[in-house]
């Protein structure tokens, strides 16, 4: 009977099919796929950059301040002056009558960009510090508590996630009730409350020993509150691949609890894991930022850019720099991580209608 040959396949035509494609026939792991889509997402990617960029910055706070604008994040320059193409300039001005015009007091100099040889290249603030070192290390705390809490929120509801969807029963039961208390409080009012108490007395039980000015106290507040928002739709996931075939063969063959929760069920939820870390990051640091602003995060003299725009906060006509940059810091870096974790998450989901190509 004749046939069609550009039709004809069989199980046999499979070497035939690989010369046609100038190659062996060979699977792509999912993880490769994966890659391969989000590498075509140039916006995902440029975020990615601009969020580099911006960790890379704040983690040369230290070089900066000491080599260009020879200053240190908490030291005062009140009464003092610099130059400023060729003439001296108050740091922070002493007010009075010049040239027969009234000038008020205590306005400190606005950005210098480079005319002041690399100072106060973001201006000064009302006690006369470097507002662009500052800035840098206020980011280089900000990222240090968003990127730990994310860590530390992330490992814990993991490991709730994996107990309570595995076992069920009294266990899931113990681990849920915990999550409805934790949700039952607004998430900055509980951690306002937290960290309050925390950043007056600090954490001395069960040998622990952390004094409240520490970064530790945010980064603890923050991924203790967040738990169950990342934690509950992991359980539910988990919920779900534990009654497939592959999870009542691994424990057929007498797998361990333990195995089958790390080798066969966390290697299904891994995706959703990577992808609610980068968007962990950004909401840990929008939460630190509250927090410090409202003074529950981060406490003086340590600078963070919550702290910042709380310092900024009543000098909106004079100075308005000293909100505006930390605000366009915290934007940027949020908005950067936020669409990175979409692209990443397209990237992942099998069912993103993006094109593949070799």
């Amino acid at each position: 009977m004749a046939t069609d040959s550009a039709t004809d396949f069989t199980l046999d035509s499979a070497a035939a099919l690989a010369a046609d494609e100038h190659g062996a026939i060979e699977g792509r792991s999912p993880w490769l796929l994966a890659w391969r889509r989000l590498r075509r997402n140039y916006v995902a990617l440029a975020a990615l950059a601009l969020f580099i960029v911006i960790v890379v910055t704040c983690a040369l706070a230290g070089p900066y301040a000491k080599h260009v604008a020879k200053t240190g994040p908490n030291v005062g320059h009140l009464g003092e002056t610099f130059t400023r193409d060729g003439q001296q300039v108050q740091v922070v001005s002493k007010g009075g009558f010049v040239n027969g015009k009234f000038i008020a007091g205590g306005i400190p100099v606005g950005p210098q960009l480079w005319h002041a040889g690399g100072r106060y290249v973001f201006g000064a603030d009302q006690q006369g510090r470097d507002v662009a070192v500052r800035l840098l290390y206020g980011g280089l705390n900000s990222l240090k508590i968003g990127i730990g809490s994310a860590i530390v929120c992330m490992v814990f509801a993991l490991v709730l996630a994996l107990l309570s969807g595995y076992y069920g029963g009294w266990v899931d039961w113990v681990i849920s009730r915990v999550f409805d208390l934790i949700w039952a409080f607004p998430v900055l009012l509980l951690a306002i409350a937290l960290g309050t108490a925390l950043a007056i007395n600090g954490f001395h039980h069960f040998g622990i020993n952390i004094e409240g000015g520490s970064l530790w106290i945010p980064v603890i507040v923050i991924s203790f509150v967040l738990i169950p928002y990342v934690a509950r739709p992991l359980r539910g996931q988990i919920l779900s691949l534990r009654e497939k075939e592959f999870i009542e063969a691994a424990q057929a063959q007498g797998a361990s609890p333990l195995r089958v929760m790390f080798a066969e069920l966390l290697p299904n939820v891994a995706s959703s894991f990577l992808v609610f870390f980068a968007l962990m990051i950004a909401n840990n640091i929008l939460t630190e930022s509250g927090l410090s602003f409202l003074g529950a995060g981060v406490q003086p003299p340590n600078p963070s850019w919550g702290t910042l725009i709380d310092d900024g906060s009543d000098r909106l006509v004079t100075a308005p720099w000293l909100t505006i940059i930390p605000g366009i810091a915290i934007v940027l870096t949020v908005l950067s991580l936020n669409i990175f974790g979409d692209g990443l998450r397209d990237a992942l989901d099998p069912r993103a209608k993006v094109r593949i190509e070799r």
